[in-house]
């Protein structure tokens, strides 16, 4: 109940205002990501080996098809942890030079075989050396008609050579199952002209008793 609260609040604020996130992708140009992460339990007496007892799996494309509508691919795993493949396209509802940026997006698609609906929609800030972000999902599920939810609290901040680092907050709830909220710093950095490594850790707060590693790449074109 609380984080459907949550949820609410952020779409409240977003209509009375409005990572790629709310920033709009430049009109011809892509972003592409690929990343995984590793967890184990928090409780090291329960392991029973080192082997990962979870892995998650995510490849995300953005395309402009103009200075103000974005589309894209999300794949790899959903709230609920199971397998995905959503198309979506993005448009600003706020894209202003001062205030927060504010963009609408609806995604199509599937989870676990389900057929899947996918309303969202984030708010960012742009900081003197950074930016503030937060971005709200909905996946609805068509034929059962249920729901899970996500929204993720990000603070970047951009560092000497290209380097970021960024704490993130995320947190979620899959129906049936109680909220959970994990913190995920990562410091990114260039590997090549155009491509950014990304590496991390997650940690369970609340509703997770993991606790992970992460390994990526961005790329822009």
């Amino acid at each position: 109940m609380l984080f459907r609260c949550l949820f609410t609040i952020a779409f409240c604020l977003c209509a009375s205002l409005a990572q790629a996130g709310a920033w709009p992708r430049e009109k011809g140009s892509s972003f592409f990501s690929m990343s995984v992460r590793l967890g184990w339990r928090q409780n090291l007496e329960h392991w029973a080996s080192m082997d990962p007892t979870d892995e998650y799996r995510t490849a995300y494309f953005e395309y402009g098809l103009t200075e103000k509508v974005t589309l894209g691919f999300d794949l790899g795993n959903s709230v609920s942890g199971d397998g995905k493949a959503i198309g979506f396209v993005q448009f600003p509802l706020r894209n202003q030079d001062t205030g927060p940026k504010v963009a609408l997006q609806f995604g199509l698609g599937q989870i676990s075989g389900d057929r899947v609906v996918r309303p969202g929609l984030s708010i960012g800030w742009g900081l003197k050396n950074g930016w503030l972000g937060i971005e709200s999902f909905m996946e609805m599920r068509a034929d059962s008609g249920v729901s899970d939810y996500k929204v993720d609290f990000t603070w970047g901040r951009n560092l000497a050579k290209d380097r970021k680092l960024i704490m993130q907050l995320q947190t979620g709830v899959q129906h049936g199952d109680p909220a959970f909220a994990r913190i995920a710093p990562s410091v990114v950095f260039p590997v090549h002209k155009r491509i950014k490594l990304e590496t991390g850790a997650t940690y369970g707060l609340t509703g997770d008793s993991s606790m992970g590693i992460k390994l990526g790449f961005w790329t822009e074109f």
